[in-house]
């Protein structure tokens, strides 16, 4: 009995001891957020760990934060384009002008609160308009946040003309433009830059989401966060998950069915529930830090929507001239959002 009780403990540290198989493949993905913050937490790390599961750890996904492979937020696509990461989160609109058609997305008042609902609906709209223009990346999900809020130093704005003159932070063109139609200063700024530049006076505030606070420090840096009524995000921002397409495409088909199996309407919509949960969390940390919550009244909010309709009848006009179909492309955005929210 001890004889076997001795092989059989020597067989199991044996076995114990074998090294473990390495990964075939080592994907590096690159994002520029907190890795506490909604999107990491709750949709990249799991998509990450779904994937080295499914390919049995023939796959292994790194993920990095705060662009610790380098280059900055706005370059996330052309550093995946050109290979110099693996796969990564991209924000179009962080390069202005580059990707006109997909600004169509971040109109105002154009997506529901729901941040999943607006990601299936931008998935759809990625597949109608914009895979040309990613035609040098693979794109594996495309998604919304939640709903924008303004967040600012003192106190809560109740007026439209509460805005004029205040500095506030905006994440692309139609943001900004619509700021500036409600008299604030816009300031695009991608969001690694916001915290700083709310402490150094830079600015009163700016509009981001309700995840996106407390990894910024919003609940410290400002006093007021403000939504305004009704059912739809005064803005919103759009997102790429994406990679090379030389590394995709270069996988086993094995390999390549595991990405696929997590891509398109399924991954792009948990990518916008994980800002579903992460607005959650992220409110419930600043009602605890006792900042004032508020939200506009439906009449304030009626002018800016009115304001957000000349933003955008503006935006048709300009997108005609450059020889794109702007009414269509804004028709097809709200088709695609009513869809989605009729889920």
């Amino acid at each position: 009995m001890t004889s076997l009780r001795l092989f059989a403990l020597s067989t199991a540290l044996s076995v114990a001891a074998l090294p473990v198989a390495a990964a075939e493949v080592t994907l590096r993905f690159q994002h520029f957020v907190n890795p506490a913050s909604a999107n990491p937490t709750h949709f990249m790390q799991p998509w990450a760990d779904a994937i080295e599961e499914q390919s049995e750890g023939r796959i292994e996904v790194q993920l990095y934060p705060f662009m610790q492979l380098g280059g900055a937020a706005p370059n996330m696509y052309d550093l995946i384009a050109d290979g110099a990461v693996d796969g990564g989160w991209v924000i179009p609109g962080y390069q202005a002008g580059r990707f006109p058609e997909a600004e169509a997305l971040e109109l105002p008042f154009m997506t529901p609160k729901s941040a999943e609902a607006a990601s299936v609906a931008a998935w759809e709209f990625t597949q109608a308009h914009l895979m040309d223009d990613f035609a040098d990346i693979h794109v594996i999900a495309a998604h919304m946040h939640g709903p924008g809020l303004v967040h600012k130093k003192g106190a809560a704005p109740e007026r439209v003309a509460d805005f004029a003159g205040l500095n506030l932070r905006g994440p692309s063109r139609p943001a900004t433009l619509l700021l500036d139609a409600m008299g604030a200063n816009p300031i695009g700024m991608p969001v690694p830059a916001f915290p700083e530049a709310l402490s150094k006076g830079v600015l009163d505030g700016g509009v981001i989401t309700w995840e996106q606070a407390p990894s910024l420090k919003l609940d410290e840096l400002t006093d007021s966060h403000t939504d305004v009524a009704g059912d739809r995000s005064l803005y919103n921002l759009y997102f790429l998950w994406a990679m090379n397409r030389d590394v995709y495409e270069g996988l086993p088909e094995d390999l390549r069915a595991v990405i696929d199996a997590n891509s398109g309407a399924m991954a792009s919509a948990w990518a916008g529930r994980a800002h579903d949960t992460g607005d959650a969390e992220g409110r419930a940390v600043i009602e605890a830090s006792g900042n004032q919550i508020a939200e506009l009244t439906p009449e304030v909010t009626t002018e800016i929507e009115a304001l957000g309709a000349d933003v955008i009848d503006a935006w048709i006009v300009e997108m005609d001239g450059k020889g794109f179909d702007g009414s269509t492309l804004v028709e097809d955005a709200h088709a695609a959002m009513a869809k989605a929210g009729a889920r």
